[in-house]
């Protein structure tokens, strides 16, 4: 048995450590496991090589290995949706396009957005780094339903293969937002089968939300109060509660357009007696918080990213927190700032106005309280602060520009214009994207025992905002002058802003490239990381990386605060003192 002490109060105040018991399992050795090393330092017992079969991966229960499935997976969607997105920028270069088809154009935004929403950014940090890291940041073991867990990941998949299938065989060209009655009447592609897909994929997402917040009220470790949470499980918290809220919305919305169009029942078209505006209201009371859903787990990891490379507390760490419950809360009563352009009562689009300027308010609390805790910090410019760094920027850009968006008389102008696009992707695929950039980069040593090279790290995060801005800050411009969205040709006035646009996705792609080509990598030659590599606070840092099957062998109890970096200063100084030659080794408290 082998313990990791640290320095704990002598008084019993809530400061300080305790100490971590390690034990392994009886079929190992007696000595430690984290003596066990391989030749090169990397821990020889971990998650990863539990099992090294393709059952035992298939049929695994550890949220950590589903994990790395959800990465596998959602990554392959990434690059489907990002091939697509490239397919639009090289026709768009021209008036008139360069290959595509009037109709296989439409197929194709709408593969484009469909891929990109259901199947990558709404699973991508909920079900990949919030998989791996809520039990283990909490002090528990797994999470509270272990095979609910893995029947996510298999939802996803059979959702994925058959939306997947209807993309390859026949197309989708309603778009993702399925608007009724084109999609429900006069659609001739696999809209049902795309639709069903998404259905089920819903499910996956219902499973995991679920799952976090059982987790989460559960299983915290002895001492981990709420007010003890890191800010990224706050932030997770807020996103499965969306989850649970909104996803069933969406998935009775989506089978009713199936039923409309395969049984002939009138939901939503108005030659079956329905009514459209129905459908968006049902659509965009899901699809807005939808966008939180993508957003919160972003918010969430700059936490980290900020407390980790400034070394400091987050300032206002309850306004922090509360402000994540606050946008999942608004995010439930704007829906209907998307519809300012349809037959909704003008008294209701002033109300969707007034709460949707509101909404900004608790984010800007975060990136106020960012900048706080940045300031007069030994702020560490690393690739993941170059990431964090980034997202704020986007983040900014983009929320301004949904002020525009939420005021009346100016939304009438940009309604269905790419100014509604380059605000959506500065959101969605700026803040979401980098957000999940960061928390790949910051977690992956954790993740995978190994570094990647932080040079090429930075150069990529560079890369990837530059880019990113060249791509999206053009269709602001081409948005106000009047250029509508999805459309297939346009006007020759319209070609210079998008050939910028889409000589900046070029940009983007290699700053994307980068990345995959040196994670790869550091699988096989990368630096062994440590436990942590980065001098950060937390339970997931006190484990070893990759951690083992159980994470922890022994319940850890909390008795320090969030972020209390300044304690663990000094905790390591008063350990340097007793390092000295002639201090007393067998100080009460001393480390073992």
């Amino acid at each position: 048995m082998s313990v990791q002490a640290f320095d704990a109060p002598e008084d019993g105040a809530n400061r300080g450590r305790v100490a971590v018991v390690d034990r392994e399992p009886e079929s190992l050795a007696t000595d430690s496991i984290h003596a066990k090393t391989t030749g090169d330092g990397m821990p020889r017992w971990h998650y990863i090589n539990a099992a090294n079969t393709i059952q035992s991966w298939l049929f695994t229960v550890d949220h950590k290995r589903i994990a790395m499935l959800y990465l596998v997976s959602i990554s392959i969607m990434f690059l489907l949706g990002g091939a697509a997105a490239g397919m639009i920028r090289a026709e768009l270069t021209s008036p008139k396009g360069q290959v595509l088809s009037s109709e296989a154009y439409n197929k194709m935004f709408s593969s484009h957005g469909i891929i990109m929403v259901f199947f990558f950014l709404v699973p991508s940090i909920p079900a990949t780094i919030g998989n791996f890291l809520i039990p283990i940041m909490i002090g528990a073991r797994d999470l509270a339903f272990p095979r609910l867990n893995l029947l996510s990941w298999y939802l996803y998949m059979i959702g994925g293969t058959m939306t997947l299938s209807a993309i390859f065989f026949g197309g989708v060209e309603t778009g993702w937002t399925f608007y009724t009655p084109y999609s429900s009447v006069y659609a001739n592609s696999n809209v049902a089968l795309a639709i069903g897909g998404i259905f089920i994929a819903g499910f996956s997402s219902i499973a995991t939300g679920l799952n976090f917040i059982v987790t989460i009220h559960k299983m915290r470790a002895p001492g981990m109060t709420w007010f003890r949470l890191p800010l990224f499980i706050w932030a997770m918290y807020a996103t499965s509660v969306i989850i649970i809220l909104g996803t069933p919305v969406v998935a009775i919305t989506l089978l009713l357009v199936v039923a409309e169009r395969m049984l002939n029942i009138g939901f939503f078209s108005p030659e079956l007696g329905g009514d459209p505006v129905l459908f968006q209201h049902m659509f965009w009371f899901y699809s807005h918080p939808a966008v939180y859903i993508m957003m919160l787990p972003s918010l969430g990891v700059i936490n980290e990213l900020i407390a980790a490379n400034t070394k400091k507390r987050i300032f206002g760490y309850s306004f922090v927190a509360f402000s994540s419950i606050a946008i999942a809360v608004f995010g439930f009563l704007v829906w209907g700032h998307h519809m300012f352009a349809t037959s909704q009562s003008m008294y209701s689009s002033m109300v969707f106005s007034v709460i949707s300027f509101l909404v900004a308010v608790p984010s800007a609390i975060k990136v106020f309280n960012w900048l706080a805790t940045m300031y007069k910090g030994s702020i560490e410019f690393s690739a993941t602060m170059y990431y964090a760094l980034s997202f704020i920027g986007l983040f900014v850009i983009g929320g301004l520009t949904g002020l525009y968006l939420a005021a009346l008389a100016v939304d009438i102008h940009l309604t269905a214009t790419y100014f509604v696009v380059a605000h959506f992707h500065y959101i969605m695929v700026g803040g979401a994207l980098t957000g999940y950039m960061g928390a790949l980069h910051f977690w992956w040593p954790k993740m995978t025992g190994r570094l990647y090279p932080e040079g090429p790290a930075k150069m990529s995060a560079i890369i990837l905002f530059v880019g990113f801005n060249l791509t999206f800050f053009p269709q602001f411009i081409a948005g106000y002058l009047g250029m509508p969205r999805r459309y297939h040709f346009y006007a020759p006035e319209y070609q210079v802003w998008h050939v910028l646009s889409s000589a900046g996705a070029s940009v983007l792609a290699i700053g994307l490239i980068i990345p995959a080509i040196y994670f790869i990598w550091s699988l096989k030659n990368g630096k062994v990381a440590g436990p942590n590599p980065w001098g950060a606070v937390g339970l997931e840092w006190n484990i070893q990386s990759p951690p083992v099957t159980h994470n922890f062998d022994t319940v850890p109890v909390v008795t320090w605060e969030a972020y209390e970096y300044q304690q663990r200063d000094e905790d390591e100084a008063q350990l340097d003192r007793d390092s000295m030659p002639g201090a007393p080794s067998n100080r009460e408290g001393a480390s073992v």
